[in-house]
């Protein structure tokens, strides 16, 4: 699999950005759709997989309410077309394989908080993967300012899933339950220790957001994501406090100087894929495989027990709920981080080579 901008060098990527930035003006224009996956690849409908037997009480995908999408597209500071504003700039590139699955969001003033933005970058798959990718989009900014508003705590989340599962706990569930275990090594401790309640809500809200958003794809009869998911890479920015939220192989990279005024690039997130040891150990103990095919050693995918299907070279998504009780998850890897003067900016973007989509978010706040 291709690794995509990154594989070429960070800083390469970062100082190419920075001049397709300069060529950005200020609004935003139409932004064209591209990506979809190959025929017969492994992120395609397996021909041995046929998922639809299992799905024949779904409605046929692919309605949509244009009121509330408009109403939702006019909100002010909200941008998800390709253009840039005073403290973000947004990119995507149409390819030549059809339909793009790439969705980006910059939310300015989020939550109603004059020093907040939240950004977003989404990376399809599977047949409806497009429409994943901008129901994610859409919905889990609204989810996640709802739960940081009402400021929940660790205790309320657990109970909750304890409450819903009624006993049957499935791999999502058990990966939230050690959330707050996990994410503290990716956790920028002396932000923490200094500023306990910007993180802890963060967290708490990240978690519950992204647990909630999964549940209502899963109900959703619009949208068949049976086969077809999505990553996600999110930021709160708040003043210069910075929470990211990650799931899937999309990255967050900071651009920031070193003793020598030079531009380094420090990545923020870990790509979340099946050859993770502890991401292929959740998986192998929920009964599913990961291996990689002879044709691409290097690329680690999930498979469904006893099936050659469908090989996704991820290890958490949004949808794809065929893998989800075989280890599958959407619980997202958050870290914390503040903001130095010798940070220029964030990227937040998709692996993708000749269909990139990336956000710059400037460090306006030093």
């Amino acid at each position: 699999m291709i690794e995509g901008y990154w594989g070429c060098g960070c800083l390469a990527v970062l100082e190419c950005i920075l001049s397709i930035i300069r060529a950005l003006q200020m609004g935003s224009c139409f932004s064209a759709e591209s990506r979809s996956p190959l025929s017969g690849s492994p992120l395609s409908p397996h021909p041995a997989f046929d998922y639809r037997k299992k799905r024949n009480s779904r409605k046929k995908p692919g309605s949509v309410d244009f009121r509330k999408e408009e109403q939702l597209h006019r909100i002010p500071g909200r941008l998800f077309l390709n253009g840039s504003s005073g403290v973000a700039s947004l990119y995507t590139q149409q390819g030549k394989k059809g339909t793009n699955q790439d969705a980006m969001i910059v939310w300015e003033n989020f939550g109603s908080r004059t020093d907040t933005v939240f950004c977003g970058v989404f990376d399809g798959h599977g047949p409806y993967g497009h429409m994943v990718a901008k129901k994610v989009r859409d919905h889990l900014p609204l989810k996640l300012s709802a739960h940081w508003e009402v400021n929940i705590s660790s205790e309320d989340v657990l109970r909750e899933i304890s409450l819903n599962t009624a006993g049957s706990v499935n791999s999502e569930e058990t990966a939230l339950i050690s959330a707050d275990k996990d994410s503290r090594a990716s956790v920028d401790l002396d932000v923490t220790e200094k500023n306990p309640d910007i993180f802890k809500t963060l967290k708490e809200s990240f978690l519950k957001a992204f647990k909630v958003m999964d549940r209502e794809l899963r109900l959703h009869t619009n949208i068949d994501c049976f086969c077809s998911g999505t990553t996600a890479v999110t930021l709160v920015k708040q003043g210069p406090y910075l929470v990211v939220g990650n799931v899937g192989d999309s990255r967050a990279v900071l651009a920031t100087r070193d003793k020598d005024n030079s531009l380094k690039a420090v990545q923020l997130t870990v790509d979340l894929k099946p050859n993770l040891p502890a991401e292929a150990e959740r998986i192998r103990n929920c009964k599913g495989c990961v291996f990689a095919l002879h044709d691409e050693p290097t690329v680690a995918r999930v498979w469904l027990p006893n099936n050659d299907a469908p090989g996704l070279a991820m290890a958490r998504a949004f949808g794809d709920f065929f893998l989800k009780d075989f280890g599958l998850i959407s619980v997202p890897e958050i870290s914390c981080r503040c903001l130095s003067e010798e940070d220029e900016f964030i990227v937040l973007a998709t692996d993708g080579v000749k269909e990139p989509t990336w956000i710059l978010i400037q460090n306006t706040d030093i």
